[in-house]
């Protein structure tokens, strides 16, 4: 039923897209009709990395699922950055942040929590993880801030082009660790075996459809970019509130959808892949090519955070840091994760 929705809202939605873009209908109505086509779009990128996922195993569909949902998420940002909105920018790396480790880790444990009484993930890979998060969070995001305090713009932003380089290096080799030279090391009884499954579609129909679904986010989002400063002004909403809150949930609805999907089956390895990996990702890769993009724009984008943002973002580290060291998780350790999300949501909406 919910397959069928998304797909009427696809079929419906791009060709209303673009002749709402064509025929310059209010910006309120679009930015609605925008960000609806979006997630229907991204439901058809979880489930084409689901598939992909059943045949390449946990830690690599997990990575593709984090992969084509961060997609979405550069396609708005890198237009953001186009359009002179680096405050957007930045609040939605926070808001993908926030979104992953306590949004979608949140919902994917309460409602897998409810089914079962304990789900177990891999404690190895969660303790790796950990170490990684703490890093690329708290250390490559606070240390450009504490330096600028007695630097120019000229060389904040050569000390965040100097951050972003090393990020970038790091995450590839986190990946040639976990998937080449590690590879199969840290194994724990918990992981899957998707043996007995069939995948939904073919490998080749799930990339066709990840590529077309790609390029169809990539034409909205242009479009879609443009309307967040006649809607800011619209329902008094701040570029912090927008960026943190509606850009990141829109642009990483994908993998809110497939991370609950995983843990409601049990199969917490890829959903914890999924919310874990997606905020390495946004942390370690999307930000700093973020930063080098900028570099070819008139406005740079130094990684500087608002010192809320900087908070909320530690702060969701750490709680994540705690709850899954142990490699299992309940119903309420998710409720606790959302209600963190609720707070910051609230403090970022009044702020």
């Amino acid at each position: 039923m919910t397959n069928k929705i998304f797909m009427l809202m696809t079929f419906i939605g791009v060709p209303v897209s673009i002749i709402g873009t064509l025929m310059h209908w209010p910006s309120i109505v679009m930015f609605a009709i925008y960000c609806l086509t979006i997630i229907a779009l991204s439901s058809y990128m979880g489930r084409a990395t689901e598939s992909l996922a059943i045949v390449a195993g946990p830690r690599i569909g997990g990575l593709l699922n984090a992969t084509f949902g961060n997609a979405v998420e550069l396609i708005i940002s890198v237009f953001s950055l186009k359009a002179g909105l680096v405050g957007v920018v930045l609040a939605s790396l926070t808001g993908s942040v926030l979104g992953n480790l306590l949004l979608v880790a949140g919902l994917s444990f309460f409602l897998g929590g409810l089914k079962y009484k304990r789900q177990k993930f891999n404690v190895y890979d969660a303790r790796h993880n950990s170490g990684l998060l703490m890093f690329a969070v708290i250390v490559a995001f606070v240390i450009p801030d504490v330096f600028s305090m007695d630097m120019s713009e000229t060389k904040t932003f050569s000390l965040s082009i100097g951050i972003s380089i090393t990020l970038i290096l790091l995450y590839v080799a986190a990946l040639l660790f976990k998937l080449v030279t590690h590879r199969g090391v840290y194994q724990s009884e918990t992981v899957e075996e998707h043996g007995e499954e069939e995948p939904e579609w073919s490998k080749g129909r799930a990339i066709g459809v990840l590529l077309i679904a790609t390029l169809a986010v990539a034409y909205i989002s242009e479009h879609l970019v443009h309307t967040f400063e006649y809607v800011a002004e619209s329902f008094g909403w701040s570029e912090l509130f927008i960026g943190v809150i509606i850009v990141a949930i829109v642009g990483n609805a994908a993998e809110h959808a497939s991370a609950v999907l995983m843990a409601v089956k049990n199969k917490m390895d890829v959903a914890v892949e999924i919310a874990i990996g997606s905020t390495l990702q946004v942390a370690m890769f999307v930000a700093p090519v973020l930063v080098l993009v900028s570099i070819f724009f008139d406005t740079k984008m130094p990684l500087l955070f608002s010192w809320q943002e900087l908070a909320a973002m530690a702060s969701s580290v750490l709680l994540m840091v705690i709850i899954s060291n142990d490699g299992e998780t309940n119903w309420f350790e998710g409720l606790t994760l959302l209600a963190a999300y609720a707070i910051m949501g609230i403090g970022f909406f009044l702020l």
